[in-house]
């Protein structure tokens, strides 16, 4: 097995879709109530990580990690 780093979103854990709209939907609209409160660099950077991780699970293999999941069972 290949060595994960901290940042890799590609794991069985998001094999399920609606785990990773959950993940990107609350990072997003924490970010919204962020810069609706007024702080402006929270919001940004909670915004942008929700881009980023959404992009990133946009981009993964799935097929690959479930069949990765599955090789291991």
């Amino acid at each position: 097995m290949a060595r994960r780093s901290m940042f890799d979103v590609d794991v069985p854990f998001f094999l399920p879709v609606w785990r990773r709209i959950a993940v990107v939907a609350v990072a997003v609209l924490w970010g919204l109530f962020e810069v609706s409160t007024g702080a402006m660099f929270w919001g940004l950077i909670f915004i942008g990580m929700g881009a980023i991780v959404g992009w990133r699970f946009t981009i993964a293999d799935w097929d690959a990690v479930a069949k990765e999941e599955q090789d291991l069972e």
